[in-house]
């Protein structure tokens, strides 16, 4: 948790890596899978670290960053990358902020 942030998941181009909260393993395996895939391509394509994470009212956040020294690491990209992910799968973004909502602040949907 950095600054009231919960992290979902993430995938480190430079570790070769992937991680995902087991805080939520409620959530449904498929879901789980997609999200692996864009956090595993959003860093081949771009590079540096990519997160998806939740802020403290359970806003998704999608979040990059890249080593000071990385001269690979594409900003522009990164950042139309982003925005092309919120477009094309904001109805899963709008799903987990609500399974954030509901079984994290434990809101009640109306």
């Amino acid at each position: 948790m950095k600054d009231n942030r919960i992290v979902l998941c993430g995938a480190n181009a430079y570790e070769k890596k992937y991680y995902f909260n087991k805080q939520f393993d409620k959530i449904p395996q498929s879901i789980q899978e997609e999200l692996h895939v864009i956090c595993v391509l959003f860093t081949e394509e771009v590079g540096g670290v990519f997160t998806i994470a939740f802020d403290e009212d359970g806003t998704v956040l999608l979040e990059t960053d890249a080593e000071e020294d990385d001269l690979l690491y594409d900003e522009i990209s990164s950042g139309l990358l982003v925005g092309e992910i919120r477009r094309n799968r904001q109805e899963l973004l709008e799903s987990l902020q609500l399974y954030y909502r509901v079984f994290i602040l434990h809101e009640e949907i109306q």
